[in-house]
């Protein structure tokens, strides 16, 4: 969910920045694309002067369509020049406006995602989630401190700066981040579905509800999956406002007690009782000597790994739909199923997908192709990822669905 736009017909001014900048270009040698949210671009650069890489944010003003939006950039600048010392979250480098771009220049993070890096590294316990959630409580707690409100918390908004062993993980986006005053309530309902705290579904919120996502992104950590789980996202909705948290399933039983309560004590629905970030810092589980360093077992990496797949897919899927897809582009996109369900069965099998993908010149491995597929699977049948893999004859894939999928892995390709 992101802020809606006023409408506001306030008078537009024709800049972000209130002061003049060169241009971006002068400095730095824009490169490939990194990453594409619902407001901007990322591009890898390089400083001129220096040879140094850097990640480069530009966001078009033809998206910024009223007053509000441009003193949403420039208060997402100002939060992050004010966390810049923070060891645990992105640096950034410089600013610079042109008639058609804003760009941010910060920090290159080159060590992926944190779920990826999960599941890529294999050993994985309740040891290295409390390390993990030290970060990122540790940058919720200096928000606060600073009278910042995140708004935004969730996995995908935290990068390791490099793919070394001894990365660090760092916070990357604050496009959501407001300033806050001690005892003032916001009403403006943002943040991503499976995060957002209850209290901001009823309109009337505090800083405490960043605790809440804090405590979403411990409990995928512990198992997997988020807490709520729906078929929608009203249905999402309904679940955090009333739905039970499961502490049965597996690998719950096999979870420390200690987790458990540091998981309830953050997803405490009445916002007044719910423990603070730095409460959560202090508690008995965030100490490298209590948490278990046994490890939580396939499953659950398994099912981080389709959770996070499914997560990209669904963010290609709404690109692809909402951007992409003329009626001419929609037929030819049938023509190209047609082309991969080469046994006319009007759905494509794993096979399928992967003969089609190679004929394209995609590069993807067959376990990546799985991954996707899997991902696919259960953004399109509303299912909760499971603890195993599906086996490949069950996996047939609608119109719809494969053509996301094969569209999104040509575009990813083309960068």
């Amino acid at each position: 969910m992101r802020k809606q736009s006023s409408g506001s017909s306030s008078k537009i001014s024709s800049t972000v920045l209130p002061y003049q900048t060169p241009r971006l270009r002068d400095h730095y040698s824009v490169g490939r694309k990194l990453g594409q949210g619902q407001f901007g671009t990322t591009f890898h650069c390089i400083e001129k002067g220096t040879g140094k890489e850097y990640a480069c944010k530009s966001i078009p003003k033809r998206k910024l369509l009223c007053k509000d939006d441009y003193d949403d950039v420039w208060r997402e600048i100002q939060i992050m020049h004010h966390l810049s010392e923070h060891s645990s979250v992105v640096r950034i480098k410089g600013t610079y406006e042109d008639t058609m771009f804003v760009h941010l220049v910060m920090e290159l993070c080159g060590g992926g995602e944190l779920f990826d890096r999960i599941v890529k590294k294999g050993h994985y316990s309740e040891r290295k989630a409390a390390q993990l959630m030290k970060t990122i409580v540790g940058v919720v707690e200096a928000c606060h401190s600073l009278g910042v409100m995140h708004r935004d918390l969730k996995p995908e908004n935290f990068l390791f700066d490099m793919p070394d062993e001894d990365a660090k993980l760092k916070a990357t986006d604050f496009g959501l981040s407001v300033f806050y005053k001690p005892g003032q309530y916001l009403s403006d309902v943002v943040g991503s579905p499976y995060y957002v705290a209850p209290e901001v579904l009823h309109k009337c919120y505090g800083p405490e509800a960043d605790v809440w996502s804090a405590g979403v992104i411990l409990y995928i950590l512990l198992c997997g999956v988020p807490p709520f789980w729906a078929e929608t996202d009203n249905g999402i909705f309904r679940q955090i406002l009333k739905g039970k948290i499961d502490f049965e399933s597996e690998p719950w039983p096999h979870i420390s007690e200690s987790a458990k309560d540091l998981v309830r004590k953050m997803l405490t629905r009445d916002p007044r009782s719910r423990i603070t970030a730095h409460q959560v810092l202090c508690h008995p589980w965030m100490d490298d000597t209590v948490a278990p360093d046994k490890p939580l077992g396939s499953a659950v990496l398994t099912r981080l790994k389709q959770f996070s797949a499914m997560n990209k897919l669904k963010k290609m899927a709404l690109r692809v739909i909402a951007e992409r897809l003329s009626e001419e582009e929609i037929g030819g996109l049938r023509q190209l199923f047609k082309m991969l369900d080469t046994d006319n069965s009007g759905t494509i099998t794993f096979d399928e997908l992967k003969h089609g993908l190679r004929r394209v010149g995609s590069e993807l491995m067959e376990s990546d192709i799985k991954a996707l597929m899997e991902a696919v699977y259960f953004l399109f049948s509303n299912e909760k990822p499971k603890s195993q893999s599906i086996s490949n004859d069950r996996i047939n894939l609608t119109c719809m669905a494969a053509l996301i999928l094969f569209q999104a892995d040509i575009d990813n390709n083309g960068q």
